[in-house]
C-alpha cells in the first residue's frame, strides 16, 4: 500500500497515515494498521498515547525504521526549555531514539512562544531526536514569521482538511512554498451521509470514507484517517489502484463551506 511523498528536507513520508487522536485502543489500532500496509502513525502529546503508539509498533512486527511516527508539542509547553523537555519525554514515551516528524501543535500562544518552540524543535533535529520539523494549524502569516526569523521553514503543515473545509488560502501558500499538507479529520468526524458522497460511494462501489480519503490524495494532501475499528482501519487504507473522475472530484470540491465547514477547533487564524 505504501506510496510516499518527498519532503523538502529530502526525507520521504508515506502518502497516508493512521490518526490516533483520543483513541482508547491506540496500541491495537497501530498494530492492525501496520500489519495491513500503513507505515505512518500520527500522534501527539495532547492525545496522551505516545506510549501506546510505541507498544503498537513493537507488537506489529514491522521494524521501527520502516514506520514514520509523528508527535506534536502542545502550546502550554511553548518555551524553548519546555519544548525541549516535552520532546525528550515524547521520545522516552515512544521507546525509540527519535521521531520521524515532530510538530508544533498549533499557533496558539503568540509569536514569541511559537518561535521559541520551533527553535527548540530545530535544535532537536540537529541533535538527532527528530528527522523532520513541521507545524500544525498554521496560517501563512505564522509560517512567514518563521521565515522572517531566518529559520528553515517547516516541511509539513497539518490542518483540518476535507471537502467541506478546504482551507484554500493556506493550501495554496503551502504548495507554493513546497510544504506538504497533511489532512486531519479527512472523514469529517464520521459525517458521511452527504448526498454527493453517498452518490459517489455507490458509483465507485467504495465506502463513503474511502471516497473522502481518495479525494484528499487526489488533491495532493496526505490524509490521516482515524479509527479504532480494525475493519475501518483496513478499508480506509484501501484507496490505491483506482481514481475518482475529474467531474466527480468537482462535485466534491463544490461542497466547500470555508471556515463554516470545520468540524474541529481549526485555530489557523489565531494572532
Amino acid at each position: 500500500m505504501v506510496e510516499t511523498v518527498t519532503l523538502s528536507d529530502g526525507h520521504t513520508m508515506p502518502a497516508i497515515g493512521l490518526g490516533v487522536y483520543l483513541n482508547d485502543e491506540c496500541a491495537e489500532a497501530c498494530e492492525v494498521a501496520l500489519q495491513n500496509g500503513y507505515r505512518m502513525i500520527d500522534g501527539a502529546r495532547y492525545y496522551e498515547n505516545e506510549v501506546q503508539v510505541g507498544v503498537g509498533v513493537g507488537k506489529s512486527g514491522v521494524k521501527r525504521e520502516d514506520v514514520f511516527i509523528t508527535s506534536k508539542v502542545y502550546h502550554p509547553d511553548f518555551t524553548y526549555d519546555g519544548t525541549t523537555a516535552a520532546l525528550k519525554e515524547s521520545i522516552a514515551n515512544l521507546g525509540s531514539s527519535y521521531y520521524d516528524l515532530y510538530l508544533t501543535h498549533s499557533a496558539l500562544g503568540g509569536k514569541d512562544a511559537r518561535l521559541a518552540a520551533y527553535r527548540a524543535l530545530l535544535d532537536g533535529k540537529a541533535s538527532g531526536m527528530i528527522k523532520s520539523v513541521g507545524v500544525s494549524n498554521y496560517s501563512a502569516k505564522h509560517i512567514e514569521e518563521i521565515r522572517e526569523a531566518g529559520l528553515e521553514i517547516p516541511v509539513v503543515n497539518q490542518i483540518e482538511l476535507h471537502p467541506f473545509c478546504q482551507q484554500k488560502p493556506i493550501v495554496e501558500y503551502c504548495k507554493k512554498n513546497n510544504i506538504v499538507v497533511q489532512a486531519y479529520s479527512p472523514l469529517v468526524c464520521g459525517a458521511l451521509d452527504n448526498p454527493v458522497i453517498q452518490e459517489l460511494s455507490t458509483k465507485y462501489s467504495k465506502d463513503p470514507a474511502q471516497i473522502l480519503v481518495k479525494w484528499s490524495l487526489q488533491r495532493g494532501f496526505v490524509p490521516l484517517p482515524k479509527s479504532s475499528q480494525p475493519g475501518r482501519i483496513i478499508s480506509n487504507g484501501q484507496v490505491f489502484g483506482w481514481e475518482i473522475e475529474p467531474t466527480d472530484m468537482a462535485k466534491l470540491d463544490a461542497l466547500d463551506r470555508g471556515k463554516e465547514g470545520a468540524v474541529t477547533w481549526n485555530p489557523v487564524d489565531v494572532d
